[in-house]
């Protein structure tokens, strides 16, 4: 099951790629047949350096900042501190074990 799911996720991923490398590649032609850049027309994927030597990324003309990610990381974790669902689903799990291993144990105490 595991290798299936490392294949299946390295297939995702490959197409995902492809994906995003045909989109710029259309860009670019797009570009080419114009003759010009269309400043509405977003690149899909944009690196660039800036003075400070750093590089910085936009994704379908959104730049993409480290910090960015790190306030989106502490809002995941926030939410993953306390999901009601998940506690309920681990306390429902927790006296499910408990009453098989209850009964099982009456089951066992009966056979001998």
């Amino acid at each position: 099951m595991a290798r299936w799911f490392t294949r299946f996720s390295a297939a995702l991923f490959l197409l995902f790629f492809g994906v995003l490398l045909g989109m710029q590649q259309a860009h670019r032609g797009i570009e080419k047949m114009r003759g010009y850049a269309d400043p509405s027309l977003p690149a899909v994927i944009d690196l660039e350096k800036n003075g400070n030597g750093e590089i910085e990324a936009a994704v379908f003309g959104q730049t993409v900042a480290a910090g960015d990610l790190q306030k989106k990381q502490e809002v995941v974790r926030e939410l993953k501190t306390f999901n009601l669902f998940s506690e309920l689903g681990r306390r429902l799990a927790d006296g499910a074990t408990a009453l098989v291993e209850t009964l099982l144990s009456f089951a066992g105490r009966a056979v001998d």
